[in-house]
């Protein structure tokens, strides 16, 4: 099994790569439940050009054909929209820490220097995908004591949070707020950072991982979340968006088990709004790989991503 151990995680960088490679597998008849794909005439006149979307998504497909990808029926996105358009390349974090990313470990220069590096090296590898840079910030951190509400949770103060936005401004970058719940819910707290979440630039993180439905104490079993946390997530936003009249937003679901994501069909799709299933967790790369085919390959909802650990993977 990949392992993540709580509170040792190691300096990482998260690539969301919008697409899959991998090898041929039977097919499935999964049935999708997708959002609201029936728009207004305003909306319809805002999405995306149609024949350029489906281009972009076939090509990211990498000629699989067994069926699992392009996504089928998804709606067309809104103007604005960052996948599949851009590779997004983030480095992830928390400020108070060194041990849960590269955002704690260094000084914003040295971590932009970093990043910057990271950036060139992706334009070099696919010059035809423009690199977008983002800032993935632990904004609620699970805790191995449960604090005085019993959550086993920390919200960072808005100074953090502001913090990490302005790191974020340096380079021009898109911002990840991320949600580890433990024995809280994402009902609970991502309407918290909704200030946040109305700025056309942040975007949304959730980890199932920390995800404790079942009392435990976060860190001693891996947690996990279903289409109704999704989709509550995705709902959320995709009223933010057409609310407020904001770009597109993108919601990454971290995973590295089989467990962590469950009824993964019902997750419903929003031209609002792009999910990113990410391979998440740490270990040989040969497993790791394994691990991404078997889940996150075999199990798809819209996009995939891949975090790499710098001192694990």
């Amino acid at each position: 099994m990949l392992k993540r151990q709580f509170e040792l995680i190691s300096v990482c960088i998260l690539l969301i790569i919008t697409g899959c490679t991998s090898d041929n597998h039977k097919k499935t008849d999964n049935v999708f439940v997708r959002g609201q794909q029936e728009q207004t005439e305003e909306k319809k006149a805002t999405v995306v050009d149609t024949l350029v979307f489906q281009q972009k998504i076939k090509a990211l497909a990498n000629g699989d054909t067994t069926g699992f990808w392009p996504i089928k029926n998804q709606p067309y996105p809104f103007e604005g929209a960052i996948l599949p358009y851009k590779r997004v390349v983030a480095y992830y974090g928390n400020l108070y820490s060194k041990k849960m990313g590269i955002l704690g470990e260094y000084p914003p220069a040295e971590v932009w220097r970093r990043l910057n590096a990271e950036l060139e090296a992706w334009k070099l590898a696919d010059p035809a995908t423009p690199v977008q840079p983002a800032i993935h910030y632990i904004a609620v951190v699970a805790q191995g004591s449960p604090l005085k509400d019993g959550m086993y949770r920390t919200r960072m103060p808005h100074a953090q949070i502001d913090s990490a936005l302005s790191i974020a401004r340096m380079g021009d970058a898109i911002v990840f707020l991320d949600i580890q719940v433990a024995l809280s819910k994402v009902q609970v707290e991502v309407p918290l950072l909704e200030k946040y979440l109305l700025m056309p630039q942040v975007h949304l993180g959730i980890d199932p991982e920390f995800s404790m439905k079942d009392g435990s104490k976060p860190g001693k079993k891996i947690g996990w979340m279903d289409n109704t946390d999704i989709n509550f997530c995705t709902d959320y936003l995709a009223k933010l968006v057409s609310k407020h009249h904001l770009p597109p937003k993108i919601l990454v679901v971290h995973r590295f088990t089989q467990g962590m994501i469950k009824n993964f069909d019902q997750v419903k799709l929003h031209p609002e709004v792009q999910i990113v299933i990410n391979m998440d967790g740490w270990g040989a790369p040969a497993l790791k790989n394994n691990t991404y085919k078997r889940y996150v390959y075999r199990e798809p909802v819209q996009f995939t991503g891949f975090k790499l650990f710098y001192k694990n993977d």
